[in-house]
């Protein structure tokens, strides 16, 4: 195998660490937010059972539910037909990466899991007039807060909840209500309100539209008080705070479970090396941030694949989903060209919806070609080493691309291939980016 275009990794790299690492590369305390894995230990202390970490089956077939739910609302078939209004919402998937802001005046600091496929941003209120989870914070309490108002109903900023795929009511005292479902075991309703959002210690915004949610049910959520909406939509945080950050964030992922990563708003902390795609129009109307991607390559030599078999599926990024999902075609050409790489090692048993598994028993350290992603504007994103093989144990790794079933089943381009870059959504100019060494 040609050294140039391959990884060396030490076996005993994969083991799971217990100890928190912060990342401080370019890390600005005064614009950036920390990401924590909500399993991993800088996470804050494991608070009983509820923050026990899922097995990687359990993983695996959480982030399968969201690339299912993502499938049956982006059909591109569908796209034309089908207006917002009418979407359901889609499966919360693994939940794993959270930040801290700050509601109400005074502030009270809350966990959120950020997902780049929802607008809504709600948390779980006092006093949980139906029904809250245990999570990691006490509970919000909007009595307590000097700046927490209510949108009455009916007002055109309540009626735009159902123009924009939520459930809309009004309560008996003439106060917006909201729905937002997820799955059958994951939702939140409650009261639409306006409150003062801390976002760093030197940005914080009054009169920000959120759930206060009373009603909530988060199984996957880790203890998070809820949800950061960075979806495309009216209510999406990227679009209330657009006059400050004129809709461009960015965010580094923990590369481990025991690392932290951070989330950035705004342009000033971005080199001028970050590469630029196009966001694609396929997606245009939709909470999905889109992108073209053109073409595969394995151990430094690109696959040729036809463009046609990502045009036909068109791709999405995603914050929350895990494993990458391949058109059919295009997942046989990347099996075949790094199984051809990897004679080695011994194959393993398909693990879940990873059907390319590989056995690394009593090898000190192992040798894999190096995957690139190419994008249209001339874009290459080679995968960090990080993001190449999900372990579920050294007898049993897997590269980290799922076969989606049809050809007509949207691309996902998920987390575990996106650990390493800084990505860079700027919707303002229908552009997404990667900055390499970010990280």
């Amino acid at each position: 195998m040609d050294l140039h275009h391959s990884h060396i990794l030490q076996t005993s790299s994969l083991l799971p660490s217990t100890v928190c690492k912060s990342s401080t590369k370019v890390m600005n305390e005064k614009l950036s937010l920390p990401i924590v894995n909500k399993h991993g230990p800088c996470s804050g202390p494991n608070q009983g059972k509820e923050n026990i970490a899922p097995s990687h089956t359990e993983i695996l077939r959480r982030d399968q539910a969201r690339a299912d739910s993502i499938h049956s609302v982006l059909s591109l078939k569908s796209l034309e037909k089908t207006s917002l209004q009418s979407k359901p919402g889609i499966s919360i998937g693994t939940g794993e990466y959270q930040v801290a802001m700050g509601f109400g005046s005074p502030k009270t600091e809350l966990s959120l899991v950020f997902d780049t496929a929802s607008q809504l941003t709600w948390t779980q209120c006092q006093p949980c007039a139906g029904y809250c989870y245990k999570q990691r914070e006490p509970i919000f309490n909007p009595s307590k807060s000097s700046s927490y108002t209510y949108i009455r109903c009916p007002s055109a900023t309540c009626n735009k909840i159902s123009s924009q795929g939520m459930q809309r009511g009004c309560s008996s005292s003439s106060t917006c209500l909201y729905g937002v479902t997820y799955t059958n075991t994951t939702f939140s309703a409650g009261f639409l309100a306006k409150e003062t959002l801390t976002v760093t210690s030197s940005d914080v915004f009054q009169g920000l539209l959120f759930g206060c949610g009373q009603r909530n049910r988060f199984p996957n959520g880790g203890r998070a008080a809820g949800v950061l909406g960075l979806g495309r939509g009216w209510f999406s945080i990227v679009s209330q705070t657009a006059n400050k950050y004129h809709k461009i964030f960015s965010y580094c992922l923990p590369p481990t479970r025991a690392s932290t990563g951070y989330l950035n708003f705004g342009s000033a902390n971005l080199p001028s090396s970050i590469n630029y795609t196009p966001m694609s129009k396929s997606f245009k109307g939709t909470y999905y941030y889109g992108l073209d991607m053109i073409d595969i390559g394995v151990a430094g030599k690109r696959l040729s694949i036809d463009r046609s078999v990502f045009s036909t599926s068109g791709t999405v990024i995603d914050s929350a989903s895990l494993i990458t999902r391949l058109p059919p075609a295009a997942y046989r050409r990347v099996r075949n060209a790094f199984e051809a790489k990897m004679t080695n090692y011994p194959k393993a048993p398909a693990f879940e919806n990873l059907g390319t598994c590989f056995d690394f028993s009593g090898n000190a350290s192992f040798l894999m070609p190096t995957i690139s992603l190419y994008f249209d504007g001339g874009v290459e994103m080679p995968i960090d080493s990080t993001g190449i093989l999900y372990f579920n144990k050294i007898s049993q790794a897997c590269l980290a691309f799922a076969k989606n079933d049809g050809d007509n089943d949207v691309m996902i381009l998920g987390n575990f291939q996106q650990k390493g870059y800084e990505v860079v959504y700027d919707d303002a100019n229908g552009r997404i980016g990667f900055g390499a060494d970010r990280c």
